[in-house]
């Protein structure tokens, strides 16, 4: 019995509890990776039929059963870092990679403005003005990257810009494992 009534219980309890919260918190921030995993890993490819949105053919779910390791980026113009990633996404396609692009709740003509301006890296991009692909393939937030195997299957999401450390560290060994 602690003074004023109050049994040992009542303060054991929240102690217990704080203590397994914090234990918890410092392993996720040890983790280093802020990024919520995808139920799509190993999966097959969700739907992808995309409203055309510049004269090239737009990416559908049948376009991304090639032979090949491709990307599928969600992307729009209003997204700061979709600009800091294209540079990648441009040294990617100069290296042969297939890029599809998925551009997210945009307007049009401010999407084909950006690639414009900043170059087209996309074997096919299209339109997704509703944002329900996107909703599909568990997207929260853009830019946002998968990796595609040659059966239509992902093998990696990438959540936010495409950084050089990214591209070094994640997606370029992946794809070298896959060739």
């Amino acid at each position: 019995m602690i003074r004023g009534g109050l049994r040992l219980g009542h303060i054991t309890i929240p102690l217990v509890f704080f203590a397994i919260a914090s234990v918890l918190l410092v392993s996720v921030l040890r983790s280093g990776s802020n990024e919520l995993p995808s139920n799509l890993i190993g999966k097959d490819v969700p739907r992808f039929d995309l409203d055309p949105l510049i004269d090239q053919q737009s990416p559908n779910r049948a376009s991304l059963r090639t032979n090949e390791i491709k990307l599928v980026n969600f992307w729009a113009s209003w997204c700061a870092p979709c600009r800091v990633e294209h540079p990648n996404l441009e040294t990617l396609a100069r290296q042969g990679i297939t890029i599809y692009g998925a551009n997210y709740k945009d307007h049009p003509e401010h999407a084909r403005s950006f690639l414009s301006e900043l170059g087209n890296p996309y074997t096919a991009v299209g339109a997704d003005p509703d944002g329900r692909i996107a909703i599909d393939w568990g997207v929260y937030g853009i830019p946002e990257t998968f990796v595609v195997d040659e059966q239509g299957k992902i093998l990696m999401r990438v959540a936010g810009p495409i950084t050089s450390s990214i591209l070094m560290k994640r997606i370029q060994p992946l794809l070298v494992e896959k060739q």
